[in-house]
């Protein structure tokens, strides 16, 4: 989304993405982009890492040499890394050397919750992030500094700049209040959410559901669970759509979990969305869900939650005005306001970046 934010602020700019991704979602496809594919990197619900047809070392060892090969073919004028400074396990560290050695700026990109305080502490101390301030020139976080303050809570070295949640507002639709949109995110542990939302219309027979399922669910389980309920003929099925946001906009309300990309697009649809945060192996959704609960802006479900709880809730107002976000410090214009830094940026030497800082954030 940043990528094509930059490409409408600067439509002369070239991009490349590099990307892992083990699947083609359809937001990918961007004929303005060239798509560079790195070996995929699949993360296990324990945390773990491993790769897909190769080894793990291996894998990184291809990861690096393509990533360098990128550099060096495009000879970028900015780098943007997303979370890990030098990558899952240091394979961006040679390709970032040498981008900076070309006059690049290289940017780090984070998000607004990264994990309880003390995890990311602990990891920022490592050796991963001892070289940050060597290394990067700028930090951007894709949330705002009274949200989550990344160096009061975590640590960070270097001073960030906060852009707002990067994310699409949906087209104006009409409303169906009788539907619930029940979305697992990238959908690889969704099952429970899929199951408790299923309940929940076999609860409430005034409701229908629409399941959306991300590019790692299993399509067959999610089948089988409707073809099983008592409620089939109020469930639909959306198969691996390329965000959430139109779906949600036309929705009476919203069950999902609580990641970054989902909960912002249930915000920017105008939705008040029941959370169900992942809570292990991290507690980035956990932190998320209850600070936006305790702005007004969502309501969070407990561990091991019922269909009666999720009922209860579809008597509330699930939708919130516009000017409510505002009021809570939640601005959803982070991909233009990241894209106007990022062409700021990519003409300038290091020595006029804290200028181009400056007017970006305006």
């Amino acid at each position: 989304m940043i990528a094509a934010a930059l490409l409408d602020e600067d439509p002369g700019a070239e991009v490349a993405l590099v990307t892992g991704l083990a699947l083609d979602p359809g937001w990918l496809v961007d004929p303005r982009m060239t798509i560079v594919r790195v070996p995929p990197l699949i993360k296990m619900n324990n945390g773990v890492y491993r790769g897909v047809g190769m080894g793990f070392d291996q894998t990184i060892a291809a990861r690096e040499d393509r990533f360098l090969g990128a550099v060096e073919l495009f000879e970028p004028d900015v780098v943007v890394v997303d979370r890990h400074p030098h990558g899952v396990s240091g394979e961006l560290r040679t390709g970032l050397r040498q981008a900076a050695h070309m006059g690049a700026h290289l940017v780090l990109g984070l998000r607004d919750v990264l994990d309880e305080p003390e995890v990311i502490a602990a990891e920022m101390a490592g050796e991963a992030w001892m070289e940050l301030g060597d290394t990067f020139d700028s930090v951007l976080v894709y949330g705002s500094q009274e949200f989550c303050d990344h160096q009061r809570e975590y640590g960070l070295s270097l001073t960030p700049a906060y852009c707002g949640w990067v994310v699409e507002k949906p087209p104006a639709t009409e409303i169906d209040p009788e539907v619930l949109v029940v979305a697992a995110g990238g959908g690889g542990d969704g099952e429970a959410v899929f199951r408790l939302g299923v309940g929940t219309v076999e609860l409430r027979q005034d409701w229908r559901a629409t399941l959306v399922t991300g590019p790692y669910a299993d399509a067959s389980a999610t089948r089988r669970l409707v073809a099983d309920s008592t409620a089939r003929r109020r469930l639909r099925i959306d198969l691996d759509i390329p965000g959430c946001g139109p779906s949600f906009a036309g929705a009476g309300a919203t069950l999902q979990m609580a990641g970054y990309n989902s909960t912002f697009e249930a915000l920017a649809a105008g939705a008040r969305p029941i959370l169900v945060p992942r809570r292990h192996p991290r507690r980035e959704q956990l932190i998320r869900a209850s600070r936006l609960a305790a702005l007004g802006l969502a309501d969070v479900l407990d561990e091991d939650p019922t269909p009666a709880d999720v009922s209860w809730l579809l008597d509330q107002p699930r939708h919130l005005p516009p000017e409510r976000l505002e009021t809570a410090g939640i601005s959803l214009d982070g991909a233009q306001r990241t894209a106007r830094f990022l062409a700021g940026v990519g003409g300038n030497s290091r020595s006029s970046v804290a200028e181009t800082e400056r007017w970006a954030w305006q």
